[in-house]
């Protein structure tokens, strides 16, 4: 049977406080907050076995809105309880086992067949934020109707995030469905434990003016969005950027603004010589399912998506996501993100190119809680950015140092031309905390200054890092595998191909080489470390050194 991680037990032991009123009265309607990624419809079989554990009569729905995670809720219920009495109503799925006593459901399918269905003890909602504030939905007159059946119901929802379109709270503002959060876990933490994929970004020359677009129900409206934003000089220039970041990725995600947006996105991503499909509402179910399946087998590389991959899309594979659709939700925009937060096989990082200023607009997506998400309107970001010279990733506008590739950035002429990308506009993916603990977990240390010192028989490389100073030595004046082994070094700093025959030859040449901007030094055997230098393009070069000759 599946284990639940730490942060998975946290989330139902605290909700069975709350329920037994270890810190107040007792919680009838709770929220857990899991990211995208963390394993929500794990935790959801969990809570129905061990609520069946505790009271073999009771009766569960766990409902949803869509076919996809009706059917991954049910396939994880019974992956992790074969013997679950378990059972399916979705018209979408062709199933009505309304008897089962753990009944995996879609709204749209059972919200007026209480009769069938019901009473139940406990509702289980995937996917909370999408349940509508006015009581007159299908979420509201279903969940009104099982509490007329039985008044003592339990409700709880699971979302990654927990707030409406107008940044409303779940649990809080009239017309509430939950009383409080009990758990939330979050972003940055899960990133740095390992259990999401680490993100970076870059700075986009690209950028989405939706000044003159108006706004309706929280959000642009989306006709003017759509127009604003769907001009092929843009596109083209956006799809260019994508392309030349997206070379060697190998799963791409587009979030558009409408389906001629889309369309037109994935002709430019066509034309630049990747596979490319359009998936959207209008997509018929068994053309959607096959374009979905080759994306998760890698026999596309791009989709291009119009509202309906930004929930209950899982391909852990998706390794870049571009977002070209504006928006005043902060949900939304953590909704499109966390599709590229799952891990997989070679996956060690998710980029993400941010063409329409949502990260200035919602902040790092680290950051975001509840709480932040309901300050996002009526006030700028109080944390900007702009583009690291190094390698292009977006930091501060006050960071003296880049945490992507962490070298010193030059210092810009007060007499400089404002570049003209939204990098100025645009905040880091994550936070500086987040990437700073993952930068000391892989070992880097930066360096901050390095010199060249003559040393008899060749030349001392002395590096001034964070936990003190490193020196490497070039045995130029040697012979043998010592000389031989200084001339890679020389090649591997960027030296030209001869390298020098002696250390003053090689200060005088000193120009050819590259400033690393990190250092890593691991152990290689007894008596042997790997030293690693990584460059301000990315490159990286290792060498093997004696322990007792550093």
């Amino acid at each position: 049977m599946l284990q639940l991680r730490d942060y998975q037990r946290a989330g139902l032991d605290a909700l069975r406080a709350a329920w037994e009123g270890a810190a107040g009265p007792p919680l009838r309607d709770g929220l857990i907050v899991l990211p995208t990624g963390a394993g929500k419809a794990l935790v959801i079989a969990a809570l129905a076995r061990e609520t069946l554990a505790r009271d073999a009569g009771a009766r569960i729905a766990i409902v949803t809105h869509s076919r996809e995670l009706i059917a991954q809720n049910h396939r994880e219920l019974m992956g992790y309880w074969p013997e679950a009495p378990a059972g399916i109503f979705s018209a979408g799925l062709g199933r009505r086992e309304a008897a089962a006593a753990v009944l995996v459901c879609g709204i749209q399918s059972v919200w007026d067949k209480l009769g069938a269905i019901g009473p139940r003890d406990l509702v289980i909602v995937d996917e909370a934020h999408l349940i509508p504030r006015a009581a007159e939905t299908r979420y509201g007159r279903f969940l009104a109707g099982l509490r007329a059946l039985r008044p003592e119901m339990r409700v709880v929802g699971f979302t990654a995030t927990p707030y409406r379109l107008d940044s409303g709270r779940l649990d809080e503002g009239e017309g509430r469905l939950f009383e409080r959060i009990v758990h939330e876990a979050t972003v940055g933490d899960l990133i740095q434990r390992g259990h999401l994929a680490p993100l970076v970004s870059k700075a986009t020359l690209t950028a989405l003016d939706v000044s003159g677009v108006g706004r309706r129900g929280g959000d642009y409206i989306p006709s003017q969005l759509e127009a604003a934003v769907n001009q092929d000089w843009i596109t083209r220039a956006a799809v260019e950027e994508m392309a030349e970041y997206g070379r060697t990725r190998r799963a791409w995600l587009a979030f558009c603004a409408g389906l001629a947006h889309a369309t037109a996105v994935r002709d430019a991503v066509r034309a630049a010589g990747f596979s490319c499909e359009t998936v959207s509402g209008e997509t018929p179910r068994r053309s959607r399912d096959r374009i979905v399946q080759a994306f998760r087998d890698g026999q596309i590389r791009c989709l291009t998506s119009v509202g309906v991959l930004a929930t209950g899309f899982n391909v852990p594979e998706v390794d870049l996501v571009a977002l070209l659709r504006p928006t005043q939700s902060t949900g939304l925009y953590v909704q499109q993100v966390g599709r590229a937060l799952r891990r997989a096989p070679g996956k060690e990082d998710a980029l993400v190119l941010d063409y329409a200023g949502l990260v200035r607009m919602h902040g790092p997506i680290d950051s975001v809680t509840a709480r932040t998400a309901a300050a996002v309107r009526g006030r700028e970001s109080e944390m900007r950015a702009k583009a690291c010279p190094g390698c292009g990733a977006l930091i501060a506008l006050n960071a003296s140092t880049c945490e992507a590739c962490w070298v010193e950035p030059e210092a810009e002429e007060e007499t400089e031309p404002k570049h003209e990308a939204a990098a100025e506009d645009t905040l880091p993916i994550l936070s500086e905390r987040v990437t700073a603990a993952l930068r000391m977990q892989a070992g880097w240390h930066r360096v901050r200054d390095w010199y060249p010192q003559a040393a008899p028989g060749g030349l001392d490389l002395v590096l001034a890092c964070e936990p003190g100073e490193e020196r490497i030595r070039l045995d130029l004046e040697a012979s043998g595998y010592a000389r031989e082994k200084a001339v890679r070094w020389w090649r591997g700093l960027g030296g030209e191909r001869d390298a020098p025959a002696s250390a003053d030859e090689a200060l005088e040449r000193w120009h050819e080489l590259a400033r690393p901007a990190l250092l890593r030094i691991r152990p290689a055997g007894r008596l042997n470390a790997e030293v690693a230098l990584r460059f301000a393009d990315g490159r990286v070069f290792t060498e093997t050194r004696r322990e007792d000759a550093a």
